[in-house]
């Protein structure tokens, strides 16, 4: 959706994947002006070819993007190498992709983090729980969602994080962090200016729903917390973030944590240079009558937006796990909410583990009305 808006503001889009071009969808086919096949993405200079290719064929590249966490260091290796200057470059990467490197840009902003060590000897993190007290979460420093994340309890979970860490990773332990995981969503324009705010809430982190196989809930706030919107812009500013529809995660704190704030203030998690994963982009556009993809690609094309945003409403997520007893059958739940669902299917095997089996996603007027289906759909006997 995303290409087929820019090749509709008059865009030469050049596609570069690793699938035949017969397997692509045929939206994906005409929204493209040109597609180039790689033996794998996997390989810099097969890819690196491909937009060589591209350049001699259509001339100099104005843009270059993969919106995908995964391949941020790879866009970031292509435009330094061609010279192409609307976004990162390979020495942008370290502070935008190293969650120990964002909390110098965090502190910048006025944001308080979570006390770190990167992982070194058991000794040494031991120490560091001494420090902070358990729980403790380890995860790779560079890393992808909640991909081989832990939550280290006692100095028995300690031993066992160390013989299962990857040896090849760098792993960041922080202090826990009791709080519910917020987001400040946003489309930025060449200026660092947002074209579009907007936010979700998770109830529950995805380091629980992928390590516990817990059901995954999230949702689109109706409206944007104040605070949240200056953590936000201030966090904008403090990365010199530009040109990029960006993802950027905060706690809100559920008690008072010493060395960090006040229950319901807003502190660091982490920065993700790209939309939000999943569904979120759909969400958002349910939940505010309006199109992001359409947005993002007219900041490209033009600067700024010539899409309005409509009605508000909360944009509700529930993924619900296979092999739970719920009281609600699926017909239970059409019958009573189908007028509010937006997007119902199942969840494809290798998205299971962070976003459940089965999906429902449903708008609301009210918090309250929102919340009487999160009771329903969850429930189980």
């Amino acid at each position: 959706m995303f290409c087929r808006e820019l090749k509709n503001n008059g865009i030469n889009v050049l596609g570069i994947g690793d699938q035949p071009y017969n397997e692509l969808s045929q939206q994906l086919k005409d929204s493209l002006n040109e597609y180039y096949k790689v033996d794998s993405l996997e390989n810099y200079e097969s890819v690196y070819r491909g937009v060589a290719f591209f350049i001699f064929k259509h001339g100099r590249i104005d843009w270059l993007e993969s919106n995908n966490e995964y391949w941020l260091e790879r866009d970031a290796r292509l435009r330094t190498d061609f010279n192409i200057t609307s976004g990162f470059q390979t020495e942008d990467i370290p502070r935008i992709k190293y969650k120990s490197k964002m909390k110098e840009f965090y502190q910048k902003a006025g944001i308080p983090t979570a006390r770190y060590h990167l992982v070194d000897t058991f000794e040494n993190c031991i120490a560091f729980a001494r420090e902070v007290g358990y729980p403790i979460v380890a995860k790779p420093d560079n890393g992808v969602g909640a991909s081989h994340t832990f939550k280290i309890k006692n100095d028995d979970d300690m031993a066992w994080f160390f013989s299962e860490k990857w040896p090849e990773i760098t792993y960041i332990m922080e202090e826990f962090i009791n709080g519910e995981i917020i987001s400040y969503d946003a489309i930025i324009d060449a200026n660092g200016e947002p074209l579009f705010e907007t936010g979700n809430v998770t109830p529950f982190s995805l380091m629980d729903v992928v390590n516990n196989a817990s059901n995954s809930i999230y949702y689109i706030q109706k409206d944007l917390p104040e605070d949240t919107r200056r953590a936000g812009r201030a966090t904008v500013k403090s990365f010199n973030v530009k040109n990029r529809f960006i993802h950027f995660e905060f706690f809100r704190l559920l008690d008072d944590q010493e060395g960090m704030g006040k229950k319901g203030d807003v502190v660091a998690l982490e920065v993700n240079m790209r939309p939000s994963g999943g569904f979120t982009p759909d969400m958002i556009n349910f939940a505010h009558s309006t199109d992001v993809y359409k947005i993002w690609a007219d900041m490209i094309a033009f600067g700024y937006s010539t899409k309005p945003v409509g009605e508000h409403a909360f944009c509700a997520y529930a993924g619900l796990r296979d092999g739970k007893n719920f009281v609600m059958s699926h017909d239970d739940i059409m019958a009573k909410y189908g007028s509010c669902m937006k997007m119902v299917g199942r969840i494809p095997d290798v998205l299971a583990g962070a976003m459940g089996n089965q999906m429902y996603m449903a708008t609301f007027p009210t918090r309250e009305a929102m919340d009487e289906f999160y009771k329903d759909v969850l429930e189980c006997r």
